[in-house]
């Protein structure tokens, strides 16, 4: 049976090198993300009047929600008197909910594990590729 050839040695390198920044990037994610700015309204009280709008939006949202709903009737309350509670808190208290809320809710977190792990199996395959290693998969037909 033939060898295979030699994979060079700066293949090799920058294998290694992509897996080890890969993984490095997996262990050690970045905290910051990059998006555009909104546009800057022109008075303060057209800027808070936005932010008070977009937190009651989130909050709106998680409140639509089956099992919140649910819990929330389970305590007593009733959606008016939700909206009536909401109403009555202050911009800053309002924002601080609508942050607390978000950070408990990890929407977008599987997407961005599933998008990880086919880099990952991607990167397996490119590896035994050009690492000229072959898998075979072959059926026990044996009867016992």
């Amino acid at each position: 049976m033939p060898r295979p050839p030699q994979v060079p040695i700066f293949t090799q390198s920058m294998i290694w090198a992509l897996v080890i920044v890969t993984f490095l990037m997996g262990v050690f994610p970045s905290d910051m993300s990059a998006m555009v700015a909104p546009p800057l309204p022109t008075t303060t009280d057209s800027v808070s009047a936005s932010h008070r709008r977009d937190d009651l939006q989130k909050l709106q949202t998680v409140l639509e929600s089956k099992i919140v709903r649910q819990r929330l009737e389970d305590i007593g309350l009733t959606s008016e008197e939700i909206n009536a509670r909401l109403s009555r808190l202050s911009d800053h208290q309002l924002h601080e909910l609508a942050t607390k809320v978000e950070a408990m809710m990890p929407a977008g977190d599987a997407l961005g594990i599933v998008v990880a792990l086919l880099v990952i199996a991607i990167l397996v395959v490119i590896l035994i590729y050009l690492l000229n290693h072959r898998i075979i998969v072959t059926k026990n037909n044996s009867d016992k």
